[in-house]
């Protein structure tokens, strides 16, 4: 892969993991209503709801965030851009749009389908 474009994605996927990061710090310091605040059994419900999406959508970025990592490593290590599975360049176009993937697009329809 050409060190120019290879530049493009570790500057972007570096932005991206310095953005989630920043978001998940502002997610944690952010304060929960504590029962004493909450009147009826509506409040309760929308807080616990809120709070089980909130849960969901930090780990749902802790994990986009151990990916884009796991990116930022293979660019270190000359791998990326390199199918884990069967060893092919993965397509530009593929990388473009999903740049911490680590497989081609016909080994994740192959893993999809398991």
């Amino acid at each position: 892969m050409d060190k120019r474009v290879l530049n493009k994605f570790k500057k972007s996927l570096q932005e991206q993991h310095d953005s989630l990061k920043s978001r998940l710090a502002a997610a944690k310091q952010q304060a929960h209503p504590s029962s004493a605040e909450m009147k009826d059994e509506g409040d309760r419900a929308t807080a616990s709801i809120s709070t089980e999406m909130a849960a969901a959508q930090q780990t749902q970025a802790e994990n986009l965030m151990k990916s884009i990592h796991s990116a930022l490593e293979r660019i270190e290590d000359g791998t990326f851009g390199e199918c884990r599975n069967c060893g092919q360049e993965i397509s530009a176009k593929r990388l473009e749009a999903v740049p911490w993937t680590r497989y081609c697009i016909t080994c994740q329809e192959l893993i999809d389908n398991r």
